[in-house]
């Protein structure tokens, strides 16, 4: 049947139909946006919440932000799971006593937040001082349920 219509006809209609659809890619679109902003708000709260339960060694805090696949890589390069990490706060081999962070950034890819940051940090990482300006990178996951767990950081 679209054969049988003139090419004039044709064109007329397709463009008919392209008018008719760009509302529809629109709403799309700006619900998208929209989800993004919903997010990166939420990852915005949990670097919070992860600074504050850094600088007050509220290892509850940190434990309900951890994923139980949590990795975490040091200063010196050691690789620590949830467990160790937490009981490093526990037994404040890893204490944070002043910690300002800027150059934000996150990049959202589906279930996964990459943050990046500067972070000025002072406290003890082991038998090692901290002091200075830290670049580090946190990974978080969206969990079932909707809940974003940190499960990499380095």
């Amino acid at each position: 049947m679209l054969r049988q219509l003139p090419t004039r006809m044709l064109r007329v209609l397709a463009a008919a139909l392209l008018v008719a659809a760009l509302p529809h890619a629109f709403a799309q679109s700006a619900d998208r946006r929209e989800h993004k902003r919903v997010e990166r708000a939420q990852i915005v709260a949990l670097e919070r919440q992860w600074q504050k339960a850094a600088l007050t060694d509220d290892v509850s805090s940190m434990d309900h932000l951890l994923s139980d696949d949590y990795l975490g890589i040091t200063a010196n390069g050691a690789v620590l799971t949830k467990s160790q990490q937490l009981d490093r706060m526990r037994e404040r081999k890893f204490s944070i006593t002043k910690l300002d962070t800027s150059e934000l950034k996150i990049k959202l890819i589906g279930n996964i937040a990459i943050v990046t940051s500067l972070a000025q940090v002072e406290g003890v990482n082991g038998d090692e001082t901290l002091h200075g300006a830290y670049r580090y990178t946190r990974v978080y996951q969206r969990m079932s349920g909707g809940l974003w767990k940190v499960t990499n950081f380095e």
